[in-house]
């Protein structure tokens, strides 16, 4: 008797295809629920999706929520009270604290059963519910059915819950977990981390090496600020005759965020790189295509995603994944404005360009010296 193969992965494009099949997975899950994001608000989602884990956690499903304490600022004290009555656990990372407050939880993930895998740029809050053209903003989510994934993921969940208050020597618990993910790097569909710090990441390794042999290119990032290394690796593939295609964002949530990617257009435009911008909505997704190997996951392509926060993406090597995955950049495409070289250098003011390089400054350089400086204290 042969085993059935797992479900292929299934992409979820904006809220409307997300947060029912999130719903019906909590509905579902039978033992265990880990869930993670950065922001949870207390808005219509948010306690639908609450409802749901006091109903898993009532019926014996071991429930932890893990949010992280910057994101969910806004979130009341005791808004999980019903959870935890229930017998689920919760915690925030990082309490605030003025030593440690740019070390970060980014990664949005949820495991239900040790089997059934959520992964994407989207956070828990009533701005992520709608299609992403109409209304509400464009995300993207990736349901995976994979148990030897889905116990790498459960296992780093489980690092970050422990960590989570910083009172218990984190980096000395830190070091074993960073080691598991860097010995996952030949693998596929494989978990790959980042964490703060200097130097690459599993992540950061992972893509310079696909990029060094991509042809096509095709990025949605909705912070776009990469380290020299990644703009290096992109305007390679243009010189050995490839096609990059970065799909960013035209209204953004994080206007300082916005100008420091603008800042960089210019030399990407006279390299080769083809630029868009997102129109409809704000651009929030996170999707890495280069030629067979597609990318999903909560880090952007700029250096807080890449150096500074807590983010996790999964690497697939699939045909069918990258085939849905282009088909998804292709129709978001659509609904963007194409940045040409003559027209953006004749638009941009003295005033734009200064607004520009201040903003990569700040998050180019200050951003990261103060985030670094701060979780060296942390030994």
């Amino acid at each position: 008797m042969t085993d059935t193969p797992p479900p292929a992965p299934q992409w979820l494009c904006a809220g409307r295809e997300i947060f029912p099949a999130v719903l019906a997975a909590l509905g579902a899950a039978r033992t265990s629920i880990q869930l993670e994001t950065y922001i949870y608000a207390n808005g219509t989602l948010g306690r639908a999706v609450r409802t749901a884990l006091v109903a898993a956690a009532e019926r014996g499903v071991k429930v932890r929520v893990l949010v992280d304490a910057v994101g969910s600022w806004f979130l009341p004290g005791n808004f999980f009270d019903p959870l935890v009555a229930a017998g689920g656990e919760v915690r925030r990372f990082n309490p605030l604290h003025l030593w440690r407050f740019g070390v970060r939880d980014h990664r949005k993930l949820l495991v239900c059963d040790g089997t059934v895998v959520f992964v994407g740029g989207f956070n828990v809050a009533d701005e992520y519910d709608g299609d992403g053209i109409t209304h509400g903003w464009y995300d993207l989510g990736l349901r995976l059915e994979n148990p030897g994934l889905a116990g790498e993921l459960a296992a780093s969940f489980e690092e970050l819950f422990a960590l989570a208050d910083f009172q218990r020597q984190p980096l000395r618990r830190l070091r074993p977990f960073r080691g598991k993910q860097a010995r996952q790097l030949t693998a596929t569909g494989q978990f790959l981390s980042t964490h703060p710090g200097r130097g690459a990441s599993p992540f950061q390794k992972a893509l310079s090496h696909d990029l060094a042999a991509a042809r096509e290119v095709r990025i949605i990032s909705a912070y776009f600020l990469p380290t020299r290394r990644v703009r290096r690796d992109l305007v390679r593939v243009v010189r050995r005759g490839g096609r990059v295609q970065l799909l960013l964002a035209g209204r953004s949530d994080v206007p300082v965020s916005q100008m420091a990617a603008r800042s960089l257009y210019l030399k990407l435009l006279k390299a080769g790189v083809e630029i868009y911008e997102y129109q409809p909505q704000i651009l929030h997704g996170k999707l890495i295509l280069a030629d067979g190997v597609t990318y999903a996951g909560s880090s952007n392509l700029d250096i807080r995603s890449l150096n500074l926060n807590y983010e996790l993406m999964v690497r697939i090597e699939d045909s069918g994944t990258g085939s849905a995955a282009r088909a998804l950049f292709a129709a978001a495409l659509t609904n963007a404005r194409k940045i040409e070289l003559a027209g953006w250098r004749k638009s941009l003011t003295f005033w734009q360009r200064t607004r520009n390089r201040w903003a990569h400054f700040l998050l180019a350089r200050i951003d990261p010296y103060i985030a670094l400086r701060q979780f060296r204290t942390m030994r």
